[in-house]
């Protein structure tokens, strides 16, 4: 019982830091890191509008990520139909906190990746890694053959009637999914330390749609949602990345 007691003293004392800054939060580095959530395709117009800071070749096997170091090894899946390859982190950049990376074209047209989903996971990678292991090509191989190879199918288009907005066209996947997903929180040991931080979002921080979830004997979720569309679920998590939570994830139900 006492465990338990200091335990969610200990949550409730990180939770009242929650007002420290995003510049305080993008300093952590994770050695091991997986996150699922949107990513953002780069394109030259973005880095002219400044919603990102830095430029992205757009035949490199890089990312932007502000949670890695460069050079780190990861491998980038696309979560709606599996596809994934080897990547590398190419540092850190200023783009919307609600994309958990930044992509190449070329990463974004292996992959297949639907720009009105772009759902992916990103994970680190080590040489004890089996996956690393049952690779015939390593990073640098493949940059060799992107390098040489002209991205092709990649079009920039016009689409809307009524915006102007630029919009990637890429090979769109044949299956119809239903976009339905939560905003991961945290999942926590004690279903009172999950009780504790759900009261304190609905209560101290006016946030709607907080739900407990029971994963299973020791694991309890607290999440957002779910949303069925892309804007309501910006809205919210703009108001969640301000209290500084380690590592928000992006569930799709």
């Amino acid at each position: 019982m006492i465990y338990r007691i200091i335990f969610i003293l200990i949550y409730i004392f990180a939770i009242s830091c929650a007002d420290q800054s995003k510049k305080n939060n993008l300093s952590r580095k994770f050695v091991n890191y997986s996150n699922k959530g949107f990513t953002l395709v780069y394109d030259e117009k973005l880095f002219h509008k400044k919603i990102i800071n830095k430029k992205l070749d757009d035949r490199s096997l890089l990312i932007f990520n502000n949670f890695l170091d460069q050079d780190t090894p990861v491998k980038i899946t696309n979560l709606i139909n599996g596809k994934y390859l080897l990547a590398k982190v190419g540092g850190n950049s200023n783009y919307p906190f609600f994309y958990n990376s930044v992509i190449s074209k070329r990463i974004a047209l292996n992959l297949e990746i639907d720009l009105n989903e772009p759902y992916i996971e990103i994970k680190t990678l080590n040489q004890k890694n089996s996956f690393i292991i049952s690779k015939a090509k390593t990073f640098d191989e493949e940059k060799n053959v992107a390098n040489k190879v002209p991205v092709k199918g990649i079009e920039i288009k016009n689409i809307s009637s009524n915006k102007n907005e630029d919009k990637l066209i890429l090979n769109k996947s044949k299956n119809i999914n239903v976009f339905k997903y939560i905003i991961k929180i945290a999942d926590l040991y004690f279903e009172d330390s999950a009780n504790i931080l759900k009261n304190r979002l609905l209560n101290e921080y006016n946030m709607n749609y907080v739900k407990i979830k029971k994963m299973s004997k020791n694991s309890y979720r607290v999440y957002i949602g779910p949303f069925n569309d892309l804007d309501s679920m910006q809205r919210e998590y703009r108001n969640i990345i301000k209290l500084n939570f380690e590592n928000i994830e992006i569930i799709k139900l």
